[in-house]
């Protein structure tokens, strides 16, 4: 196997959609021998985290900087000898294809992209120049891997590359008594909810549907894990749907999300979010929760349906109240979901499969 130095860009600093799993690739790579510089806009907590992680870094290769000089990109691309250039935003993309230089061995610096959402696949002639001079592009979902077909990407170079997990930090044994306590939930059913809060993440939806179930079962609550700006507009509709005292607003939550999971009965998702790998998801039935979603982005392809979780194929809340009261009133269907869900996650979803296959591709390229 071919030791490769790879720069990857990412026209991100904040700490949500595309940086975690961005870490966990350039982490996975290193680990497997080969040489990897990350570029990023700093002075936010992606830099933070990825610093944590002692990942090489430096401040100059945030892609808004670079833009202001592209022959300074050229010149790191040859002082570095870079193999291999991995894009993962717009900003960037057109950063590496404008600046390659040609290789000593012919042709120019190879330069791929991970598609994070389905929004970011351009089907215009703008795009159609741009993807004619990148040598893979990567699909964190089949509906973007449809998408990057639709947008004439050469089906040989699309690559899909299912969304990661990490296995060791989320587990099925964590100890959901802080979060019991904090939240005075005693032995009340449990829905938890990771998302920010944000347009078009579908907390309307959530909520309705929850009010349908709290008449059902008075004691269910929902703890909805999360910052962003529509956080007031929710908290009024709260109020508005009188569950002041079934629904909880917790705040951004990291370190100890592993026990605000392991304090869920069942995990709901409404919408894909800004990374449609769906990670929260993921992360859920990796902590051997149910999961209950929408049939949106990564989730038909995550949840299987009946096995690890129930999809929903329509945006009534009688639906999700439905699917919900099902799984909170059901416990041993409900723990044989969330067992089912662990071990999907760890033979389909490990961050060591994704690094896998993206090492692969970089070796045919070189």
């Amino acid at each position: 196997m071919t030791r490769l130095t790879v720069l990857h860009l990412a026209a991100n600093r904040w700490w949500t959609g595309s940086a975690d799993p961005i870490i966990h690739l350039v982490s996975g790579l290193r680990a497997r021998g080969h040489r990897v510089l990350l570029g990023l806009i700093p002075g936010d907590r992606f830099e933070t985290k990825a610093t944590q992680a002692g990942l090489h870094m430096d401040a100059r290769l945030g892609p808004r900087a670079l833009a202001r000089d592209v022959l300074r990109v050229r010149s790191l691309i040859r002082d570095e000898n870079v193999d291999i250039v991995h894009t993962h935003h717009s900003h960037d993309h057109w950063l590496a294809v404008l600046t390659r230089p040609r290789r000593a061995q012919g042709g120019r610096t190879p330069v791929v992209r991970t598609f994070h959402n389905l929004r970011a696949v351009r089907r215009d002639r703008l795009g159609s120049t741009l993807y004619r001079r990148t040598a893979a592009v990567f699909a964190v979902s089949r509906v973007i891997e449809s998408r990057c077909r639709e947008a004439g990407i050469a089906p040989d170079r699309i690559f899909w590359i299912p969304g990661a997990v990490d296995l060791t930090r989320f587990t099925a044994d964590a100890d959901p008594t802080p979060i019991r306590e904090e939240f005075k939930l005693g032995d009340a059913p449990v829905v938890v909810s990771v998302a920010r809060l944000a347009t078009n993440r579908g907390h309307e939806l959530l909520l309705s549907g929850f009010r349908i179930l709290a008449d059902r079962m008075p004691g269910a609550r929902l703890l909805l894990v999360g910052k962003g700006e529509t956080r007031p507009r929710l908290e009024a509709l709260v109020a508005d749907l009188a569950l002041g005292g079934h629904v909880i607003f917790t705040g951004y939550r990291d370190a100890d999300l592993p026990s605000v999971l392991a304090a869920a009965d069942c995990f709901a998702l409404m919408a894909a979010g800004s990374d449609e790998s769906c990670r929260a998801a993921l992360e859920a039935m990796a902590a051997a929760r149910p999961v209950i979603a929408r049939r949106v982005g990564a989730l038909p392809e995550t949840v299987v349906h009946g096995e690890t979780g129930l999809l929903i194929d329509d945006d009534e809340p009688e639906s999700l109240a439905g699917a919900l009261e099902t799984i909170l009133g059901d416990p041993e269907r409900r723990r044989a979901m969330g067992s089912a869900g662990r071990a999907s996650a760890e033979e389909r979803f490990s961050a060591e499969r994704s690094v896998e296959t993206v090492e692969r591709v970089y070796q045919g390229l070189w």
